[in-house]
């Protein structure tokens, strides 16, 4: 009976320690320098990847990007301000929710897209007064983290991404991104 016994606990402490590890080796694809490919859609910002080392459960892909905005101000009489305003750097953030029934042998594909940032901004804090207008009209990003939750809540990716120039409509050049994973 002891030997029964034993031999359940070693097979559950086997299972226990094997969806640890599975967790804990969660990487995008392609190696340990592989990045995500970013498109700067204007008021947001795409990352898109492919994920491995993922265990058996729903996954939550979170981008959190930071941006120097580009805004214009109206006053009351609707009349914009001349050029000159230097609003404060913006952050904006979104997630996708992936479920297990996604993930194919550990590996999934990730397509996420910041929201776009309020606006008009209440109190337009860059402008000449607060009964002013403030609206961004386009973000250059110089930033963004991208974190991989499994499940939801339990942290197991990290991929911090830095632009060697604040991104332009379009698709961020990869020569321009480098990221970090941890």
């Amino acid at each position: 009976m002891r030997r029964v016994a034993v031999l359940i606990l070693t097979v559950l402490l086997t299972a226990v320690l094997a969806s640890s590890v599975s967790a804990s080796s969660v990487h995008l694809k392609g190696g340990p320098r592989a990045e995500p490919t970013f498109d700067d859609l204007g008021l947001q910002l795409n990352a898109q990847g492919d994920l491995a080392g993922l265990g058996n459960e729903n996954i939550l892909v979170t981008i959190t990007a930071t941006a120097n905005p580009t805004s214009t101000c109206t006053n009351p009489s609707g009349k914009q301000q001349p050029p000159g305003q230097n609003p404060a750097e913006a952050e904006v953030s979104g997630s996708v929710s992936i479920p297990r029934e996604e993930i194919d042998n550990g590996n999934v594909h990730f397509d996420v897209t910041t929201d776009p940032p309020p606006s008009p901004i209440e109190g337009a804090p860059d402008c000449p007064g607060s009964s002013w207008t403030e609206t961004i009209t386009d973000l250059a990003f110089t930033s963004a983290v991208i974190t991989v939750e499994q499940p939801e809540g339990n942290l197991v990716l990290t991929i911090s991404c830095t632009f060697s120039s604040p991104t332009s409509n379009g698709p961020v050049p990869g020569a321009n991104v480098s990221c970090t994973q941890s």
